[in-house]
């Protein structure tokens, strides 16, 4: 048995300075019983907390660490930056770098800018798309996640989901009003709220594959039916990439799909895990954003110059011959021993994935949307989660959010991860933590 008494006392320590003792809800590991591992350090496809456990690490601080942990190039470009500054409040070059770095991956994204986090590029971009239309309704999907900014806390997924929080107090009814809430991979309940708001809706906002109530892919014909409804009805479609760009292909859900948005968002991948977000798309959107347009929007750290150096160094990394395809290898080999594992057990689950993306359901059910995803066994997923933690390997602490790999996971890492899922079944069969 592992021993976990440093970060108890750290846990505890934390509780009487941070609500809950964390800066985020799902690090609290309330879902998932028991308190919250403190982590000294990463390195390349491990985690080591304070009380000197190693873990195979599947969470990536939540999808940007895509190379590992410290990864030579990265940490070599962050000190080289560090040494010229950390803020400057100015413009530098490394802004113009990552910014044609981004769009030759992903050249609809014609004008962008840079921001503090995926939170800040999803709100500013929503109020990028009110100001280009002259409408003000939203519509979102169920289970789907973009940032805790007021008006789209509405059925989301993601801590929400992981807290049982189906709302969020503080949120003026106003402004809740003001987004209306489709079903995931149902064209027909979006078609329904264009009807019912004639001319009122300003943009559909949607994760291209939904990672935020786990991971659920679009059906056949449901992004290319939402990107004809949107300009049958004079709205925008927003697509938000916080983790899905990069991560399902270099060009993103684009790339992957063949659908291309209005706008996009995208956060902390492309600053190599360090804090920044980015909104880009249609120059003749953009340019309304100040000071070449009317709509303000403003940021003393954005472009910061560590994480545009991280950024970069991450995104060069990615152009290199066969990182992708080793990506998919590795996550199809994963989420193919996770089934037969399962299969083996007798346990009825659902591995969905996309590149390398995934999460297991424990649900004998098709997961094709947030309805589909709340049906899985939670107290499964417990027993799960607090196995494979006694097992080495640090899985995401919660059921409605996706496990990483990285391209730092080895074939070996992939067995030895399997080995510990076996146990871990047996564990949920048993009943035992």
């Amino acid at each position: 048995m592992k021993s976990f008494d440093k970060s108890r006392q750290l846990f505890a320590e934390a509780r009487q300075i941070f609500p809950g003792g964390v800066n985020s809800p799902v690090r609290a590991f309330k879902a998932v019983g028991g308190e919250p591992l403190f982590i000294e350090r990463g390195e390349e496809a491990y985690l080591y907390d304070v009380d000197g456990n190693r873990y195979l690490d599947f969470v990536g601080s939540w999808g940007p660490m895509i190379l590992g942990h410290a990864h030579p190039a990265v940490v070599a470009s962050i000190v080289e930056a560090a040494k010229e500054g950390t803020s400057f409040g100015a413009p530098s070059r490394r802004e113009t770098e990552l910014g044609k770095a981004i769009r030759a991956a992903m050249p609809h994204l014609e004008m962008m800018r840079f921001v503090s986090s995926g939170t800040e590029a999803v709100m500013s971009a929503l109020r990028l798309a009110r100001a280009y239309t002259g409408r003000e309704k939203i519509i979102k999907f169920e289970g789907g996640y973009h940032g805790h900014s007021d008006g789209l806390l509405s059925k989301s997924g993601s801590g929400l989901a992981t807290l049982g929080i189906p709302e969020s107090p503080g949120v003026p009814a106003a402004f809740a009003a003001e987004t209306l809430t489709a079903a995931y991979n149902d064209l027909d309940s979006v078609e329904a709220l264009f009807d019912r708001y004639p001319g009122q809706v300003a943009a559909v906002i949607l994760e291209p594959v939904a990672a935020n109530m786990g991971v659920v892919t679009p059906e056949p014909g449901f992004l290319e039916g939402l990107r004809e409804l949107t300009r049958e009805r004079g709205a925008l479609l927003i697509f938000d990439e916080v983790i899905t760009g990069f991560r399902v292909k270099r060009g993103g859900a684009v790339e992957k799909f063949g659908i291309v948005p209005d706008l996009t968002t995208m956060g902390k991948i492309i600053g190599g895990g360090l804090p920044v977000g980015a909104y880009g798309g249609r120059k003749e959107i953009m340019q309304l954003i100040a000071p070449s347009g009317p709509v303000y929007q403003a940021g003393t750290l954005s472009g910061n110059p560590l994480a545009m150096a991280a950024g970069l160094a991450t995104l060069n990394e990615l152009e290199k011959p066969g990182i992708y395809a080793a990506l998919e290898d590795n996550a199809a080999a994963l989420a193919y021993g996770i089934s037969a594992a399962a299969r083996k057990s007798g346990l009825s689950l659902q591995v969905n994935r996309i590149g390398s993306l995934m999460t297991v359901f424990f649900t004998s059910q098709e997961v094709t949307d947030y309805a589909c995803a709340k049906t899985s066994d939670t107290e499964a997923f417990r027993i799960f989660h607090r196995t494979l933690l006694e097992n080495g390997i640090y899985w995401p602490p919660s059921q409605f959010e996706a496990a990483f790999v990285s391209t730092a996971l080895s074939h070996a890492d992939v067995e030895t991860t399997i080995t510990a899922i076996e146990k871990a079944f047996a564990a949920v069969k048993e009943g035992r933590p």
